[in-house]
């Protein structure tokens, strides 16, 4: 009776970025996912950040340190939240586009060609020499 090894299911969404390419445990495919999403986090950030930054000042005195350690945190838990969520949308974009050129696949039966092209004319190289 052979029995195989068991390997563990890892959640790509559990690995930090730099050990991720790496583990074997997890599918390219869904490497590629996890990547797309954490970038699309990275581009929230910073329109977040921007978005968030005070027009008008309220006229009280703050410390600015901990504003920023708050406003930071703030923008890094809505950029991940949005990106979680897939409302914004980039990242399956990236996604589908880097699955068909990266990993060969098609990102999804609705996105294959219906019909193949058809073949050109067969070429017949003589490769004697007379």
């Amino acid at each position: 009776m052979d029995v195989l090894p068991l390997q563990p299911r890892v959640n790509a969404a559990d690995l930090p970025l730099e050990q991720l390419a790496a583990n074997k445990n997890v599918p390219e495919r869904e490497k590629v996912a996890e990547t797309c999403r954490q970038f699309e986090a990275v581009l929230l950030r910073q329109i977040l950040g921007e978005a968030r930054k005070p027009v008008i000042s309220d006229g009280e005195e703050h410390d600015p340190a901990v504003d920023g350690v708050y406003n930071d945190m703030i923008t890094n838990q809505l950029a991940d939240s949005i990106s979680r969520s897939g409302a914004f949308g980039l990242a399956k974009s990236l996604e589908s586009q880097l699955v068909r050129q990266v990993l060969h696949q098609p990102s999804s039966p609705a996105s294959a060609p219906a019909t193949a092209p058809a073949p050109g004319p067969a070429k017949s190289f003589n490769t004697t020499h007379s």
